[in-house]
């Protein structure tokens, strides 16, 4: 471990201190005449729960320092994970933060901001001179908390937060650095993409389509028409050729048509509509299940974990929800 000397330099420190996560905040009042001001700051912590008293702190340097120096009130927002754009907003200076943003509070009160994970009502207590930082601690006189997951910040940039899992087999060695483990990333997304498939086998069935189909018709509730071509390139990534035999069973089935519009692309029967919005409402209901086995928390850093796992692995297939230009 490197030591530290009395002197060191101030960037490594600084990147130490990241490897300490942290929750993201938005610390807002109200200046003497009545501006609304706020900073993003992620210095907030507990200090006590009887009485219920918190603290955070502001640089020396900020320019909004007097303001909270000299207010009597002022909220903490902990930042849900979907308020990333709201915190880069608050932390850039030189710009109208509060433009356009809905608040809970009455004029003459600090600024309650919308849709965090929690937020507290606070009252100024003692102030501290903290080295380059005024230290503000404050009492809790309201709070208020949602389910939605905070957003983190950890080693420069921002986090979602996660539980760490078990094992999910019964042998210990299932966990092992072995060729073929458990912690086989293709074996978790693969066991976990067909154990979610099988919840929606029954109605795909009932509706007489294949696994093919429903790529193909749920590709097309997104964006149709499509050509061929089209659709193809779209179901690439499943590694099914989507080829003439596949869709003309479509077509057989009354579930796709040749559009009007534009000759040789598909789209859509009436009946595919249905049969489709039959299967896609199971499979909602499925990860409605999910979700509350997982919790709010966990559901969000899961589809960000696939997400990166996808771009990290795309050939460079088409953007599905990217409109495609005029024909």
């Amino acid at each position: 471990m490197q030591s530290t000397a009395a002197t060191f330099d101030p960037k490594d420190f600084r990147r130490a201190l990241g490897m300490f996560g942290t929750g993201v905040t938005i610390v807002t009042t109200r200046a003497d005449n009545g501006e609304p001001v706020g900073i993003t700051a992620n210095s907030f912590n507990s200090v006590s729960l009887e009485p219920p008293m918190v603290l955070w702190s502001l640089a020396k340097n900020a320019r909004s320092l007097p303001v909270f120096q000299n207010a009597q009130t002022w909220n903490v927002h902990i930042l849900s994970n979907e308020q990333e754009a709201l915190s880069n907003r608050f932390a850039r200076a030189g710009e109208d933060k509060f433009s356009g943003l809905p608040l809970d509070s009455q004029d003459s009160h600090a600024p309650l901001l919308q849709d965090c994970s929690a937020r507290f009502q606070c009252k100024t207590a003692f102030q501290y001179d903290g080295g380059d930082h005024i230290i503000f601690v404050g009492k809790v006189t309201g709070y208020d908390a949602t389910p939605r997951p905070p957003l983190l910040y950890v080693t420069g940039g921002y986090a979602l937060a996660s539980r760490k899992s078990g094992e999910i087999a019964s042998e210990p060695a299932a966990d092992t650095n072995r060729a073929y483990s458990e912690n086989l990333i293709g074996y978790l997304l693969g066991r976990a993409h067909f154990q979610v498939l099988n919840g929606i086998r029954k109605p795909m069935s009932e509706q007489g389509m294949t696994d093919t189909d429903f790529y193909v018709m749920s590709l097309l509730t997104v964006q149709q028409p499509q050509t061929p071509e089209q659709i193809a390139s779209h179901v690439d990534y499943t590694g099914i050729d989507i080829g003439s035999i596949a869709l003309q069973s479509l077509i057989a089935k009354g579930l796709l048509e040749e559009s009007p519009q534009q000759p040789k692309a598909l789209q859509l029967t009436q009946q595919g509509n249905e049969s489709i919005l039959h299967v896609l409402a199971a499979a909602k209901a499925v990860e409605a299940d999910i979700i509350d086995s997982l919790g709010e928390m966990e559901a969000a850093t899961l589809r960000n974990l696939l997400k990166k796992a996808i771009s990290a692995t795309d050939p460079g297939l088409p953007k599905l929800w990217q409109a495609r230009a005029a024909a």
